[in-house]
């Protein structure tokens, strides 16, 4: 997936929220054709778009500490795409194992949660343009020295990483960390992205891959207990996924588009990535 230094290359986003937990409400089926706006954008004159992520993947989806408000990158950029094509955002929670399926399906119109678009997953659902470019890095407790990059890593058998199964950082931990073994019993995998952080924390891993922006909301949440080492390790591009043949799909893209021509994509990045504090 989905998840990790985000060369933050970040293509686009936005809506006009209305939150609603849960996950199991069907997607909007009320669609209006769109005519074009003063702006030169797809109007969707007021039509409902059934998002959902799930708030587990700082600093793009999550819940701020402070406030207990769901907040993020990917919050900020989709309400902005609607508000740009003129439709409204209902905002709905999945887990991650769930989350493609429940859009192939059509119970939401919109997914994301930093989905690595790749060949495998675009046969099961559209993807919108990228929205953010980046690469993985390694995230280790504060103290630690017994290793300093994935070579040193992999080649000590007691050490352990940590991730979600499915996900762009369990398949760079095989292929690029470890043996390219993904039964290998040095990964031990999680529900949530979050609880492989906490696991980190605790001393049950010894690493968890995620991109640099990421790394830097986490060691800010947790002072003086995390850090990164080592080079980026893998590219990937994030993107919003779709129903196949949604009618979504174009009016995001020129969204995105605009977004990042007329620099807002930047200032998410600076006040996500940069800013943010929690």
């Amino acid at each position: 997936m989905k998840k990790l230094s985000i060369i933050i290359m970040i293509l686009a986003l936005a809506v006009s929220t209305v939150f609603a937990g849960g996950a199991k409400e069907p997607a909007s089926t009320v669609k209006s054709e769109p005519t074009m706006s003063a702006a030169g954008l797809p109007d969707l004159k007021g039509r409902t778009i059934v998002a959902v992520t799930e708030d587990a993947y700082t600093p793009l989806n999550f819940v701020d500490p402070k406030t207990g408000k769901s907040v993020g990158w990917e919050y900020d950029a989709v309400n902005e795409i609607a508000k740009r094509l003129n439709a409204k955002v209902e905002w709905k929670l999945s887990s991650w194992d769930l989350m493609i399926q429940s859009v192939r399906d059509g119970q939401f119109d919109v997914g994301m949660d930093g989905i690595t678009i790749t060949d495998e997953r675009k046969t099961q659902v559209d993807f919108s343009a990228p929205y953010m470019v980046s690469q993985q890095f390694m995230l280790v407790r504060a103290d630690e020295s017994r290793f300093t990059d994935s070579a040193s890593f992999g080649s000590d058998a007691k050490l352990l990483v940590g991730a979600q199964a499915g996900t762009t950082n369990f398949y760079v931990a095989v292929y690029e960390v470890l043996d390219g073994d993904e039964q290998n019993k040095r990964i031990k995998l999680f529900e949530t992205f979050g609880a492989t952080v906490q696991a980190l924390i605790a001393g049950d891993v010894d690493t968890v891959l995620m991109d640099a922006s990421s790394s830097k909301g986490y060691i800010g949440a947790n002072p003086g207990k995390l850090k990164t080492i080592g080079g980026p390790l893998g590219t990937e591009e994030f993107g919003f996924i779709f129903k196949k043949g949604s009618d979504l799909v174009a009016p995001f893209n020129l969204a995105i588009a605009a977004m990042k021509a007329d620099g807002t994509l930047e200032k998410l990045n600076t006040k996500w990535f940069f800013e943010y504090q929690p």
